[in-house]
């Protein structure tokens, strides 16, 4: 799927975050990157096979206290 030099990790690597964005919804929340993984705003995803991404707990946790604080 990628043709960058040198390669996007794969979807299914420990480091599939590191591949290129190559599409990104600020409204809706999301990004694609050259893998096929789909990346949400609080950190979780999906895998090209349908597969969930759970979000990440610390960045989750950080972005609830900021909406809290924020009053939202």
């Amino acid at each position: 799927m990628c043709s960058h030099t040198p390669p996007c990790p794969p979807a299914d690597g420990p480091d599939r975050e590191g591949a290129k964005v190559v599409a990104r919804d600020s409204g809706v929340g999301f990004s694609r990157l050259c893998n096929g993984v789909l990346l949400f705003e609080d950190t979780g995803g999906l895998q090209p096979d349908g597969q969930i991404i759970e979000p990440d707990s610390a960045s989750l946790t950080g972005a609830l206290a900021l909406r809290n604080w924020m009053g939202l």
